[in-house]
């Protein structure tokens, strides 16, 4: 018989991302960004036929798609090279090469805003003239006439919704990501959303449901987000939809059925809800996927989600009851099935003050395992891991290795308090909860205390060079991706509309210099004595280069045992198919180099 090796690397790896999608008014074509062919352009699939067409060729990370009304032609957003300097193309209905629409030097951001019902004018942000705390503008497309709309002050303000008659505008102004306030403008009169604009809560995704109602969601005196309603007549706030225990994250308005969507967090999976404006009633809807990105709801009432599970790579979804769903796209690991992939044990623990972590453990089959862990700190810090695909895990999953992946403090999905606890502080509680983690795996017998790797990306990647400055004994090897190394040069190289935001979120670098030490990586140097691998986007805007050169050139001084792997174009991430597949093949190859 045929005998055929173990899958590659490049199988698992095989698999695609979808970023974002749109849905034409007609329903009849789809556009999606994807890297199908091994770098980021929009692709079309003509419905109800499902297969995929490219739709645009432009080799770069997309931020928004939107079709004009008329489907004169299609919007879109584009970066060079993941440095995050989106700009807004425009398309032909029919696909083709996009068209500098709004845009300017390439160190300046362009943000898709609002599109009016008529698709002559296009509302925008913009980092021109403003780099803090941003502009709203918009765009005549008949005569190309460009207005000002609004001069963002305090902190960076966003320009989130706009009425049907455009005199009436929703921004939302970010002053750390627990705390973001919404007001609404009109004419030269402006009103908080919620009835005390400085008590720390979020405000998010406003929609109206006509020219005087307003529908957002908000954690405003609550531990988790709910859906409440400002009516612009009586300047009056109240609460409408709240579920126990789940936040809010996503609200969509469909007109034709007056009815709200909703997409609620509840731990490490999503759920998803319609509630009938009529006859005030919320009904949960089943959901094609544990983990929910973007959800877009036609006229007609037909439900679109993009989305992922644990073993299901990103798909795109079609529901006309919210009951049963057809796959749309079938995006999927190279000659293998879920069965051939590993679903998470949901566990948890006490940390090192009594509190409780809540975990993903993901099991090396037993004929696959290896007897290795990998120790996944989450980035963000302010997100979570949850039961959605990575190509990583799967792949690192097959070769034999076990993954512990804890939600400690800071991490989203369990309340605004847990959120909250990251902020200021770093490197103490969000430390001590993976140590103890760590001391839960060798209790349990998950892991044996010589057969520990630490992996970590973004606030991972930190958390990975913290702990193991602070920790080395754990730990084997570590792989650091893209994370900052110095909380004192990191804060002062962030891009300038998140500087507002670092006092809340991280501190000040003199207010907090004792901290600031204590916290950063490189105080830790001589900890660091683990082999060590850095990888590093050239062109990263979040955590410069400048982050990892300087960790790398210090312990090579030192004479520590590092390999620095730079990708020259790409960012804060992976947009380039063969650089991803180098990247985890690179991995591989220094994990297993550094078992024995």
């Amino acid at each position: 018989m045929i005998q055929f090796p173990e899958p590659t690397v490049e199988q698992f790896f095989r698999t695609y991302v979808i970023t974002n999608f749109t849905v034409s008014n007609d329903e009849k074509r789809l556009v999606f960004s994807s890297n199908l062919n091994g770098k980021m352009n929009l692709w079309a699939m003509d419905l109800p036929d499902t297969f995929p067409y490219q739709f645009a060729h432009h080799d770069e990370s997309c931020s928004f798609i939107k079709f004009d009304p008329e489907n004169r032609h299609v919007l879109a957003g584009f970066d060079k090279d993941g440095d995050e300097n989106h700009q807004i193309y425009a398309i032909p209905s029919e696909g083709g090469l996009p068209q500098p629409l709004i845009s300017g030097d390439a160190a300046e951001k362009y943000f898709f805003a609002h599109l009016s019902e008529d698709g002559k004018r296009v509302y925008y942000m913009t980092s021109e003239e403003n780099p803090s705390f941003l502009n709203a503008r918009v765009r005549n497309l008949e005569n190309n006439t460009d207005t000002l709309v609004n001069i963002g002050e305090v902190s960076p303000t966003e320009l989130a919704a706009v009425s049907k008659n455009e005199d009436a505008f929703v921004y939302l102004r970010a002053f750390a990501n627990t705390f973001v306030t919404g007001f609404v403008k009109t004419g030269e009169e402006q009103h908080s959303l919620t009835p005390d604009p400085e008590k720390v809560h979020v405000t998010f995704d406003p929609v109206f449901v006509d020219e005087k109602t307003i529908y957002f969601v908000t954690n405003y005196d609550s531990e988790y987000s709910y859906v409440a309603r400002f009516d612009l007549e009586t300047k009056e706030f109240s609460s409408l939809i709240s579920i126990e225990n789940e936040s809010v994250e996503s609200l969509k308005f469909n007109k034709d059925n007056n009815a709200l969507y909703l997409v609620t967090e509840n731990g490490v999976t999503d759920e998803l809800y319609r509630y009938d404006l009529d006859a005030k009633s919320l009904t949960k809807l089943s959901a094609p996927v544990d983990v929910i990105e973007q959800i877009q709801v036609a006229k007609s009432g037909n439900l679109y989600v993009l989305g992922r599970s644990a073993t299901v790579p990103h798909n795109i979804f079609k529901s006309e009851d919210g009951k049963g769903w057809k796959q749309l796209t079938n995006n999927r690991v190279l000659g293998l099935d879920n069965d051939d992939m590993v679903e998470p044990n949901v566990v948890s623990y006490k940390s090192f003050d009594g509190m409780e972590i809540e975990a993903l453990l993901f099991k090396a089959k037993p004929e696959n395992d290896n007897g290795y862990t990998i120790f996944w700190p989450h980035g963000g810090p302010q997100a979570s891991e949850r039961k959605s695909f990575r190509s990583m895990f799967q792949c690192f999953l097959n070769r034999g290795y076990t993954i512990f992946a804890p939600n400690f403090r800071g991490s989203t999905g369990y309340g605004s308090s847990f959120v909250k606890l990251v902020e200021q502080d770093w490197g103490e509680g969000p430390r001590l909860d993976c140590v103890a983690g760590i001391e839960w795996l060798f209790e349990k017998n998950e892991t044996d205390r010589d057969k520990l790797f630490l992996v970590g990306g973004s606030y991972g990647g930190y958390m990975t060079l913290l702990l193991h400055g602070r920790h080395p004994e754990y730990f084997k090897a570590c792989v650091d991706i893209f994370g900052p190394s110095d909380l004192f040069s990191f804060i002062n190289s962030v891009p300038p509309h998140w500087k507002p935001i670092m006092d809340r979120w991280l501190g000040d670098p003199e207010r907090d210099k004792e901290r600031f030490i204590k916290d950063s990586p490189v105080t830790y140097l001589d900890g660091m004595t683990k082999p060590m691998l850095v990888i590093q986007g050239a062109k990263d805007p979040r955590v410069v280069k400048e982050e990892s050169d300087n960790i790398v050139a210090k312990l090579e001084e030192a004479g520590r045992d590092v390999e620095y792997l730079v990708l020259e174009d790409e960012g804060h991430g992976f947009s380039k198919k063969e650089n991803e597949i180098n990247v985890y093949n690179r991995m591989l190859d220094f994990l297993e180099k550094h078992k024995l």
